[in-house]
């Protein structure tokens, strides 16, 4: 059953492009996903082979993204509104995942901070569970945390995030992308995509960045603001799902 969900997500390629949109977990009505339904039309007439998505919007909109992969964020955190200082927890279970008729899971990890145990422990946890059930687990691996500079995004680091998350059981990796990716693919032994990450005002930033990632042995990317916050959303998913899965340049 493994098989057959991933095969939702990774096309004959064994490429991938996964949207995401789960974000209002944290920020609410952000702009570019103030109206969900409208964002996810958007984004499935622009090819994308996968929709993260939280659990109110897979449920709300369960027809809708009955059209791709749906990959299930199961975790979560605090929000805008606090301190956003603490490390998370799991939210849902996998027989909720199940219920709605997800693909996979996502679950994010901080290593190199102080949340580093906890949150790999919440990804071991659920991959124990749903592996059970036949369903894969996505890591999202992130040094440092979500605003983390450079300092803590080294080859080295994000090296040994893939890994980790591959020894952990994790069937695919999400993960920043860092120069000298190349070894970061090569010493991971599952699948890893490269994550989107802040939003860039200059499309050409994440079409090169992702050109970059496939070209050093990526499996995709699953990106999220800088889809759903481009002036074009539909375009700009359309343009990275050339990239990945036929092989055209950013300038092209």
């Amino acid at each position: 059953m493994t098989i057959h969900r991933t095969n939702h997500i990774f096309q004959p390629d064994g490429h991938a492009l996964i949207c995401a949109t789960e974000h209002g977990m944290i920020s609410g009505p952000d702009a570019g996903i103030e109206r969900m339904e409208q964002t996810l039309r958007q984004i499935i007439a622009g090819g994308v082979d996968a929709v993260m998505a939280s659990y109110g919007t897979a449920t709300r909109f369960a027809k809708l993204l009955s059209q791709v992969g749906l990959i299930l964020r199961i975790d979560g955190a605090g929000t805008v509104l606090g301190a956003m200082d603490g490390p998370g927890a799991q939210f849902y279970t996998v027989e909720d995942a199940l219920r709605l008729g997800a693909d996979a899971l996502c679950v994010t990890t901080f290593p190199g901070t102080i949340h580093e145990e906890a949150t790999l422990e919440t990804l071991a946890r659920v991959i124990r569970q749903a592996h059970v059930w036949g369903l894969p687990v996505m890591a999202e691996m992130v040094p440092g945390g979500f605003d983390s500079g450079p300092e803590l995004r080294t080859l080295e680091s994000i090296a040994v995030s893939a890994r980790v998350a591959a020894e952990l059981g994790a069937d695919w990796v999400k993960i920043p992308y860092v120069e000298g990716f190349e070894t970061v693919i090569e010493t991971c032994y599952v699948p890893v995509l490269v994550l989107g990450g802040p939003h860039h005002a200059d499309p050409t930033a994440t079409l090169d960045m992702v050109e970059r990632a496939m070209k050093a042995g990526a499996k995709g990317a699953v990106v999220g603001r800088n889809i759903w916050k481009a002036d074009d959303t539909a375009g700009m998913a359309q343009a990275l799902s050339r990239i990945i899965h036929h092989g055209d340049t950013a300038v092209e």
